[in-house]
């Protein structure tokens, strides 16, 4: 396609179809507004009604630069033995938002916000999940707070979770935190402003770090994958850039972590039935150990996740250059997470990839319907009242939830092609070094490492399977299907 085509593609009207086409509903019901309106005008739980006054502390957030809803803010303290109590605190939307509404109900069927790049589609109106139910700087937000003990080996402990009153004292950025963290750029402006802000993010550095070491001792996976965003100039993507992991998003992801782990342990002990998120064991570890062995490496027989992150640990040291390139086949074999009912007393199938047995989505509920209903149990069990959902429910929501999660992942994925498709289209007959992501009945599937973009092999495809690294050419661009096509 000629690259002025491409350059005048419509990517948000190609976004809003592929939504439908995938089974989204990107237009708010009827009713809305009027509830809007009842929201936005309801006065914040005052502290005292079963939530403790925790405005005072310095709380933060760090997300992407572009993020206006803010799900989670953080606080740690060292305490006389020198561990380290950390504080999330989690939006709560329910609080806002009641089971049963109008607006309830289309993030039960939507039950995700989906991030195309060029549109994000709100799974709740953008006036809540941007405006009365995120943890905006210097506003006061009901919140559920999850506590947790941090010791020197990473250990942690004494988790509990209750209701609180927060305020966001500094919304900052991963890239410019990350920076700074690891010195390799300035404190962003907020943070050379305040001591207390600095000393408050190196505790949290600290207590994050050493529960990520402990994780990789139990077999959590360190892989490396590359995520890219669109560049936009003047409302067209001129550019992909990747997005890169620092200390600042390990530090989030850690903390999330073990506040999901709490929620999970607090509704086992509890004896309430909820839906966790899992990753079973790989079914195609078989290739995992087939890829290892090409590296040098052998592993066992079945699936041993400490074994995998041995060798992979291994190979970063080793080749750190490819290293997104095995991360990213030993994502695609791991396969994709999903939904499920646990009831009272049932163990959980636990999260292969990140070596946890209890783990619930809880700290995303603007962006998750998921993390709303584990917040509706949460705060049923706190006050004592009959659970919202029975277990019939829970398994029709986490079934609801894996599908249309899965169904987000390719509408995100056809929008990655399409905006990649009109960025490359000035680059027809260029080179690439390339990593094959996938072989099925429809073709042989690559990564080009260089333009951070996915396309089919048309050409030249014949014996390679997921892992292969092979040099490409960029045969053609399709905005309008998708489509990049390379050959060998």
């Amino acid at each position: 396609m000629h690259s002025n085509h491409a350059a005048h593609f419509n990517l948000v009207a190609a976004a809003r179809g592929a939504m439908i086409e995938h089974g989204f509903q990107p237009e708010f019901p009827d009713g809305t507004d009027a509830e809007l309106a009842a929201i936005e005008t309801q006065v914040e739980t005052p502290p005292g009604a079963g939530l403790k006054d925790l405005r005072e502390l310095l709380w933060s957030s760090i997300d992407n630069d572009t993020s206006k809803d803010l799900d989670q803010i953080e606080w740690a303290e060292r305490l006389g033995d020198g561990n380290i109590r950390v504080l999330v605190g989690v939006a709560d939307v329910d609080a806002r938002v009641h089971k049963g509404t109008v607006i309830d109900s289309h993030a039960r069927s939507e039950t995700t916000s989906v991030y195309t790049g060029v549109k994000v589609f709100s799974m709740l109106p953008t006036e809540l999940s941007e405006g009365v139910t995120s943890l905006n700087e210097n506003e006061d937000r009901a919140a559920i707070v999850i506590e947790v003990c941090v010791d020197a080996e990473g250990a942690a402990s004494n988790g509990k979770a209750y209701r609180a009153l927060v305020r966001n004292r500094a919304q900052l950025a991963y890239g410019s935190v990350g920076a700074w963290l690891e010195s390799h750029g300035p404190a962003p402006a907020k943070i050379a402003a305040s001591a207390d802000l600095a000393a408050q993010l190196k505790l949290q550095h600290e207590a994050a770090q050493c529960m990520l070491g402990r994780r990789y001792q139990h077999g959590a996976l360190d892989l490396e994958t590359v995520e890219t965003r669109p560049v936009m100039l003047q409302e067209e993507v001129v550019e992909i850039k990747p997005l890169e992991k620092n200390h600042a998003t390990s530090l989030i992801e850690e903390f999330m972590v073990a506040a999901n782990g709490v929620i999970a342990r607090t509704f086992q002990e509890a004896g309430v039935a909820s839906i966790r998120r899992v990753v079973r064991t790989p079914k195609r570890w078989s290739r995992i150990v087939e890829l290892a062995e090409g590296l040098g490496t052998k592993l066992p027989g079945e699936p041993d996740s400490k074994a995998l992150n041995e060798f992979l640990l291994a190979q970063k040291q080793k080749d750190p250059d490819h290293f997104p390139d095995l991360s990213l086949a030993v994502v695609k074999l791991l396969g994709p997470g999903e939904y499920v009912l646990v009831k009272p007393g049932q163990p959980s199938p636990g999260h292969f990839g990140l070596a946890v047995e209890d783990y619930t989505h809880s700290t995303a509920p603007n962006r998750r319907f998921p993390d709303m209903v584990t917040q509706r149990l949460l705060k049923a069990w706190f006050s004592g009242a009959a659970q919202p959902y029975t277990e019939e429910q829970l398994e029709a929501i986490a079934a609801r939830c894996t599908q249309m999660e899965d169904a987000a992942r390719k509408v995100e994925r056809e929008m990655q092609k399409r905006i990649a498709a009109v960025v490359l289209a000035k680059h027809i007959g260029q080179s690439y070094r390339a990593v094959v992501t996938g072989v099925n009945q429809h073709g042989t599937f690559v990564r080009a490492l260089d333009a951070h973009v996915e396309g089919m092999l048309v050409h030249g495809g014949k014996g390679l399977d997921v892992g292969d690294r092979v040099t490409v050419k960029l045969v053609s661009t399709d905005p309008q299907r998708g489509h990049i096509d390379f050959s060998a």
